[in-house]
């Protein structure tokens, strides 16, 4: 694939150079933010070299390319564009219709909140695993096999296996305050520092108040304080606050005493105000978010399955299911278990069961081409390439697959199937449930076994390409 070619055609299809405000990608999209939409050529876009399909929303011209794909689509841009997204060249009708096109406050919102998690993803899936690993290893019927008892685990391998598994959570705050300010256009070193300050081990550990065995400290006679380990508001407003307040701050200290004044002020402020104000306040609305989360999750009758399980790949299709990150992160720093994690991988393998389905059952080259490289990509977690390039195209595909997650949804929840980390599912997310494999494992039959029965008897037949 010539990846420079892609980039050359995605600036095209998007209406040129002079029409793009900012490119960016996720796991599998080139998202390129445009001012005018009605300069867009989708056919091209479709058509872009080694893209599945395109759509435009929330501003946004989305090419899908893939995972991996993606990630070398965007280096070749950097190489020819630089990495600089400022696109300041435009012409006062472009700066008029951006105004026209801009997103409301609310979408705008939840995709800043899955600009700052998206970098900080890898790690937490390798941790998740580790997770995982670390269940299986530590299991008296595995070690069973080995003649072994947890007794016989050496002290010192256990203590490594904690710090692969805890690290990323006791740091959390660092890791959203850095990514925050980069977002926000602060200096990510000030961001990691003040993330650092909410986990300082000066502070009473927020685990150690929460199980009894610490008090907070009492500031001002009435300001309870903790260390804020595993938590995201906080570090999420305070990495946002302190990155406006160095961009205020630069505009009015001279150039000759920036690199003094001005880390010194913003970590000055920002340590009082995220310590003594910010902390303690996003940290009870954080806990009052999981008790609502928690309480949803445990309707009776399977109901959060159903529902989850139905809809997230409708969350998918709009691009803001990043905003299921807070409460993935929140449920595992807080209670080590997500039940989110299972009902999200129901819903991906009714995706996966539903294009598999169309694979099997057209007799069309160019659909078979395009259906079962994406029941894989659906198997391995990354549905798009199923839902622009075959679900979503036919619809009733889509439906089908969303009854097959509902279904999947529900039996997850009747058995309280639960993973150990987040950011993998379907098959990669076996790692997540070593504990329980044979239940997330006919979890994941019943997702893909209903939408793909569903989708060969009455969700496909080649007649709708007709109509395509």
């Amino acid at each position: 694939m010539d990846y420079k070619k892609a980039v050359s055609e995605a600036i095209k299809a998007s209406g040129g150079r002079e029409n793009i405000s900012s490119v960016a990608h996720c796991a599998t999209r080139l998202r390129l933010e445009v001012y005018d939409k009605d300069k867009i050529d989708m056919d091209l876009a479709n058509n872009v070299e080694g893209a599945k399909g395109a759509m435009f929303n929330e501003g946004q011209l989305q090419i899908i390319f893939g995972t991996g794909t993606v990630n070398k689509v965007y280096d070749a841009y950097e190489q020819m564009e630089g990495r600089s997204d400022d696109f300041s060249e435009i012409s006062d009708k472009a700066k008029a219709n951006k105004a026209k096109n801009q997103k409301n406050p609310l979408k705008r919102a939840i995709k800043t909140f899955g600009d700052v998690f998206v970098p900080i993803i890898p790690v937490l899936v390798a941790t998740g695993l580790f997770m995982g690993l670390r269940g299986l290893l530590t299991q008296e019927e595995v070690l069973a096999i080995f003649s072994m008892t947890p007794d016989d685990i050496s002290p010192n391998f256990l203590m490594w296996t904690q710090i692969l598994t805890d690290t990323a959570f006791a740091f959390l705050p660092a890791l959203v305050a850095w990514s925050a300010f980069k977002v926000f256009g602060g200096s990510p070193v000030i961001g990691i520092v003040l993330g650092l300050m909410l986990v300082h081990p000066n502070l009473p550990n927020a685990y150690q108040v929460a199980s009894g065995d610490a008090s907070p400290i009492i500031m001002f006679g009435f300001i309870p304080v903790v260390g804020y380990q595993g938590t995201v508001l906080p570090a999420f407003i305070s990495g946002f606050i302190g990155a406006k307040l160095e961009r205020g701050l630069r505009k009015f200290i001279p150039d000759s005493l920036d690199l003094l004044l001005t880390p010194f002020l913003v970590l000055a402020i920002m340590s009082v105000l995220s310590l003594f104000a910010i902390g303690p306040v996003f940290h009870q609305l954080e806990v009052v978010v999981l008790e609502a989360t928690k309480w949803t999750l445990g309707l009776p009758f399977g109901i959060a399955g159903l529902v989850i399980g139905g809809l997230q790949q409708l969350i998918v299709v709009t691009g803001i299911h990043h905003i299921f990150n807070f409460l993935e992160v929140q449920l595992l720093a807080d209670t080590g278990r997500n039940a989110f994690n299972a009902l999200l991988s129901a819903a991906t393998a009714g995706q996966a069961g539903a294009v598999l389905a169309v694979a099997v059952k057209s007799k069309d080259t160019k659909i078979k081409q395009i259906a079962y490289p994406s029941a894989l990509s659906a198997a391995l977690g990354i549905t798009e390439p199923a839902i622009f390039g075959i679900n979503l195209r036919f619809v009733k595909p889509f439906v089908m697959a969303m009854v097959g997650g509902a279904a999947g949804g529900f039996f997850a929840s009747i058995f309280k199937i639960a993973g150990t980390g987040m950011a993998v599912t379907v098959i990669p997310g076996t790692l997540l449930y070593l504990d329980n494999i044979f239940m997330y494992l006919l979890m994941l039959v019943i997702s893909a076994g209903v939408a793909f029965v569903l989708t060969y008897l009455f969700g496909y037949s080649d007649k709708m390409l007709e109509n395509k």
